[in-house]
């Protein structure tokens, strides 16, 4: 006899994402494209554009893990009523009448509902693209780490990536923003959960999937909807993570000289107070070049 959790989490390792938790997926991603500058009046004088933009907000995880395995890029073409329905939420959200998605979607019960159904769907998503790479390389990690990491980054390392292309093509892209140069939350988060399914996947870690399925993504949904209620983008293991970053990478200036220091320390402010200082003598020339046209 199964006890009453391991129905709980078998059945909700079951479950399909189809239509519901797909849709909250397409909305969520498109209103993020949305609230883009500049993107509902490309929306409206090149839709093909916009459609396409879309749809790698959508489907870029998929893009990106087929590059990765040498896959047809647009193998996600083929799923013909994923495409229809992603089209049909772009649609309402760009040309409703009297924008009336947007408004709907501006209410916070709502958003958290959405942002609560697309973070279900980060979970099956990596837990796929593990099983995917585990078929072309057997209990290959890194391979299958990578890859749930690419398809389970919805927003981030598959959709984000593949956009910061469409940008370097139209020109319009800025390193600042890459998320391999400043990883998200969602980045971080997701590559944590490819590393833990990965263990659980070959075997090295001793609790039954379904079972990690349910509190991973209880853990993802508890974690979206404190920050959004809350306002704020603090990561939830940030604290941890600067602990371990102490461990491994800060142990060698707890065995360097005071002198040494005091020198590293001495050259960030030097650097900050130069900065500051070249910032204020520049300011005084403008200022003194509009008092001179002035007179």
């Amino acid at each position: 006899m199964a006890s009453p959790w391991d129905k709980l989490t078998l059945a909700f390792s079951d479950m399909s994402m189809f239509p519901f938790f797909d849709v909250a997926h397409y909305l969520v991603s498109v209103m993020a494209l949305k609230r883009q500058p500049g993107s509902v009046a490309v929306a409206w004088k090149n839709p093909v554009s916009s459609w396409f933009t879309a749809m790698l907000h959508c489907f870029g995880g998929g893009i990106l893990s087929c590059v990765l395995l040498a896959e047809p890029p647009l193998k996600f073409l083929a799923n013909n009523t994923n495409i229809l329905l992603a089209s049909s939420i772009w649609y309402i959200i760009f040309f409703c009448p009297n924008d009336l998605v947007s408004q709907g979607y501006s209410f916070l019960p709502v958003q958290l509902l959405a942002a609560g159904m697309k973070e279900v769907t980060r979970t099956w998503k990596i837990v796929g693209g593990i099983k995917h790479a585990n078929s072309y390389y057997k209990n290959g990690w890194m391979v299958m780490i990578a890859i749930g990491w690419a398809r389970g980054n919805i927003n981030s390392a598959g959709g984000s990536i593949i956009t910061h292309f469409e940008q370097f093509v139209k020109g319009s892209w800025k390193p600042q923003g890459d998320e391999w140069l400043k990883m998200s939350y969602p980045a971080k988060v997701t590559l944590l959960g490819s590393i833990i399914f990965t263990l659980q996947h070959s075997e090295h870690l001793a609790i039954a999937r379904h079972n990690l399925m349910f509190l991973y993504t209880l853990f993802l949904v508890v974690a979206k909807v404190i920050m959004m209620t809350s306002e704020t983008a603090t990561v939830p293991f940030a604290s941890f993570e600067d602990t371990l970053n102490r461990i491994f990478f800060g142990w060698q200036q707890q065995f360097l000289p005071s002198e040494e220091k005091s020198k590293i320390e001495s050259s960030f402010s030097d650097t900050g107070s130069s900065t500051s200082k070249a910032v204020a003598g520049t300011s005084d020339k403008v200022k003194k070049k509009r008092t001179k046209k002035t007179e």
